[in-house]
């Protein structure tokens, strides 16, 4: 007989989800949807607002990543004036968002994943977090705090506070770096650099013992998206869209993203209120893509710094040209970190960050803009169109995590069909399913973490809709 289980919700993940699995008569599973349960609205209740408040107002979608909206909302403010935006400006909005994707990057690894790595898939839930992982490795819990303290304090020394700054503007930014800010960055910057260095280190270490996850985890050909800079280098703030295919073809290079609408198409199911991106040549379904850490290190021909160009050659080595697996996404996290912390380094000596040449000014020059940035989870496009007074008239957020929809819904089917057989509901099988979500880090709303186990529903329906079964997790 046929049923279905519910995981519901789904956990150590930022936002509400839950995980359906479909059941044939043979308790096999036949099919997996991950569903975004909640609707939010930004994009219709920012209608009538002044551009020059997006940046506040979208920053709230979400705690984690507010960077990302503040940076998307300035860039797309910016081709509203029509202005450039002066070099110490954008030099100052590098840094704030270099700083975003260490904090962002050191939370996924350290505080959501970690313990699955080093506490084991089977391992007591109560346990199976970040409090589990100071128990089990105070020191190694300690560093991955304070390093996520150190981007946030990066993002806070610019803008005065650590979550939703007002600092980025069309235009540019309110205010540049303190002489203070700056030595206290350097001083903080070789402690980070270690932290990230033993994180690499532990994980290579036991990336060994996990082939079954990376052969499981979301293996499957699809196209990956993300900024690359002219020269191939890394890239999370400026240059062009890149599209490559699993063979490491270049698909699109060089794309602008006022024109993502040829080439990005948004479908939509009953089912979630998370929209379905594609890309436009190859149809729906067929133009999944995914967006993200993986995607910038695959699409990148090099970091451009010297320790993350050393173990991006290692990580190579491990996964080939292009890495498949969505599991190599904790892997690439790692690396960007790293990255961003040789990056920020590099700015330390610069006199730009100083200055107070840091904002343009102009009136309303263009009733439409489209701004890009690279958030921690993957490509993020703000398009909007103004009346003559600047009143928003239309609002369209393209976001990481609904580009990578169908990259998380495909990578759940397929864990779930490796996993899961004759009706066994262990709770290590279900984490497993759970874990390929947190492979994407996907970011559903304003974040939301619980202390401790969240609670887990399961379901196994008949067609008609009543009750198998039902487990419960408190």
């Amino acid at each position: 007989m046929a049923k279905t289980i519910v995981i519901d919700p789904v956990t150590r993940i930022e936002g509400h989800a839950k995980i359906s699995l479909f059941l044939d008569d043979a308790g096999e599973v036949s099919d997996a949807r991950f569903h975004v349960v909640e609707y939010r609205g930004f994009e219709k209740f920012c209608e009538g607002r002044p551009f020059t408040e997006m940046a506040g107002i979208t920053a709230r979608i979400c705690g984690i990543c507010p960077v990302s909206h503040l940076l998307a909302a300035a860039k797309t403010g910016d081709k509203i004036l029509a202005v450039q935006v002066p070099i110490a400006g954008e030099k100052l909005r590098r840094l704030m968002n270099l700083g975003q994707i260490v904090q962002s990057h050191a939370l996924s690894f350290f505080h959501l994943s970690s313990p699955d790595f080093l506490l084991g898939w089977d391992s007591d839930p109560a346990k199976r977090n970040v409090f589990g992982l100071i128990a089990a490795d105070p020191d190694l819990a300690r560093a991955g705090i304070r390093l996520r303290q150190f981007g946030q304090t990066v993002i806070e020394k610019l803008g005065a506070r650590k979550i939703h700054a007002a600092w980025t503007v069309p235009g540019g930014v309110r205010s540049p770096l303190s002489v203070e800010g700056r030595d206290w960055i350097r001083d903080r910057l070789p402690e980070s650099i270690a932290t990230t260095q033993t994180a690499l280190a532990i994980f290579k270490d036991i990336l060994d013992r996990f082939q079954t996850e990376i052969e499981q985890f979301g293996e499957f050909p699809s196209l990956f998206m993300s900024l690359v800079a002219p020269n191939g280098d890394w890239e999370h703030y400026g240059g062009a869209i890149r599209f490559k295919d699993s063979a490491g073809n270049i698909i699109a290079d060089g794309l602008s993203e006022d024109d993502y609408q040829d080439y990005l198409g948004e479908a939509v199911e009953s089912w979630s209120y998370l929209k379905f991106p594609y890309y436009k040549p190859l149809g729906y379904p067929d133009g999944i893509y995914r967006v993200g850490p993986l995607a910038r290190v695959n699409n990148c021909d090099r970091f451009g710094t010297p320790l993350a160009d050393a173990e991006l050659a290692e990580f190579r080595q491990r996964a080939g040209a292009i890495a498949t697996s969505s599991f190599l996404y904790h892997h690439a996290r790692l690396l960007e970190i790293l990255a961003c912390l040789e990056r920020i380094e590099r700015f330390m000596d610069d006199p730009d960050l100083l200055s107070d040449r840091i904002r343009a000014k102009a009136d309303i020059n263009s009733l439409e803009g489209v701004g890009v940035s690279e958030a921690p989870r993957g490509t993020l496009f703000h398009h909007y169109n103004v009346d003559a007074n600047g009143l928003l008239e239309k609002v369209n957020l393209i976001i990481a995590t609904g580009q990578n929809n169908l990259a998380m819904n495909k990578t759940v089917t397929q864990i779930a069909k490796h996993y899961i057989h004759n009706n066994d509901l262990s709770e290590g099988f279900l984490n497993r399913v759970e874990a390929g979500i947190r492979c994407f880090d996907p970011c559903l709303s304003c974040s939301t973490h619980a202390a401790g186990q969240m609670p887990l529903h399961v379901e196994l329906l008949r067609p008609d809709g009543s009750l198998v079964r039902e487990i419960y997790r408190d």
